[in-house]
């Protein structure tokens, strides 16, 4: 739907609106929920994902119309896989 790919029934309302990578392939995302979860891109063992593997596209996630993106486009994930994939992330204050 609309260019999109979803691995599942699409969620209107979910979007990430934000999208941290970490080291290790983990990258905390925010969610238009306003949740911040942690997802481990290690996980994805699909060969669509296998540049992910490198630090330098890793490192680069575009967010276009709500979904993470990486290498101009060639490589994304539904905002529902990684909300479904991830947990949740509290933050510690110090």
């Amino acid at each position: 739907m609309n260019d999109i790919c979803y691995a599942g029934e699409m969620q209107d309302n979910l979007k990430v609106t934000e999208v941290k990578p970490l080291h290790g392939g983990m990258m905390l995302v925010t969610f238009s929920t306003g949740e911040k979860r942690l997802f481990d891109t290690t996980k994805l063992h699909e060969p669509a994902f296998a540049p992910l593997a490198d630090e330098k596209i890793f490192s680069h996630p575009i967010l276009f119309h709500g979904v993470i993106t990486w290498n101009n486009g060639e490589i994304d994930i539904a905002p529902e896989t990684v909300y479904r994939d991830s947990y949740a992330y509290e933050s510690m204050a110090v």
